[in-house]
């Protein structure tokens, strides 16, 4: 396999990463609630959809969530851990966005230095990267799941029946980044193996002339 095509595609894939995390971190559209409730006659809709930083219901009802400036002593312990959850999601994976930036440059010096060891090390890194995605989109399913179990004790039965939950594309997006940062990781492994093996071969042929 040519070293050229393989770090283009490590390049391409990582690009992708930061790109696919950058729209996720920046959208609302994370966990999605519709309620179908028949004859509702209220002042606004009670559908809404939510991201890491805002909550969006019906047309234009946005609020903010203040996950650090919250007053934390008038919550309750259920209230204080998914508050705690949140918090790692929204340091995770805007961190992540970060380090990406200096892997894409990391990789690049090194796929131009044609160095197995600095390859490895690059793809050591969008590794890592990848794995504080994974840990934000974890844990950010599990704080949506603890969310919900809270929603579905203070909430009735029969209002119930009128909502349905889903996570939205936001949350596929984020997926999608972490799939790629690992694919950038692993062709990056694959360059280094390409150089290594090409080292090999040339040291055989001068040993063999000599």
């Amino acid at each position: 396999m040519r070293y050229g095509l393989v770090v283009r595609v490590a390049g391409f894939t990582g690009l992708l990463s930061f790109c696919f995390l950058a729209v996720a971190i920046g959208t609302d559209y994370w966990y999605i609630i519709d309620v179908n409730k028949p004859n509702y006659t209220g002042p606004g809709a009670l559908s809404s959809h939510s991201g890491l930083w805002t909550i969006n219901e019906g047309m234009s009802a946005t609020s903010l969530i203040h996950s650090f400036a919250a007053d934390t002593s008038s919550l309750s312990e259920v209230e204080r851990h998914l508050l705690g959850l949140h918090k790692a999601v929204v340091i995770l994976l805007p961190l992540s966005l970060v380090l990406l930036v200096f892997g894409w440059i990391f990789g690049l010096v090194s796929s131009l230095a044609h160095s197995p060891k600095l390859l490895a090390g690059s793809a050591s890194y969008f590794l890592i990267c990848s794995l504080f995605t994974l840990s934000g989109v974890s844990i950010y399913i599990s704080y949506s799941q603890h969310a919900m179990e809270e929603f579905q004790r203070v909430v009735s039965p029969q209002d119930l029946a009128y909502v349905n939950v889903s996570f939205g594309w936001s949350l596929a997006v984020a997926w999608l980044s972490y799939i790629l940062e690992v694919a950038s990781g692993l062709h990056l492994v694959l360059a280094a193996r390409i150089i290594q093996l090409k080292g090999h071969h040339e040291s055989g042929v001068t040993v063999a002339i000599i």
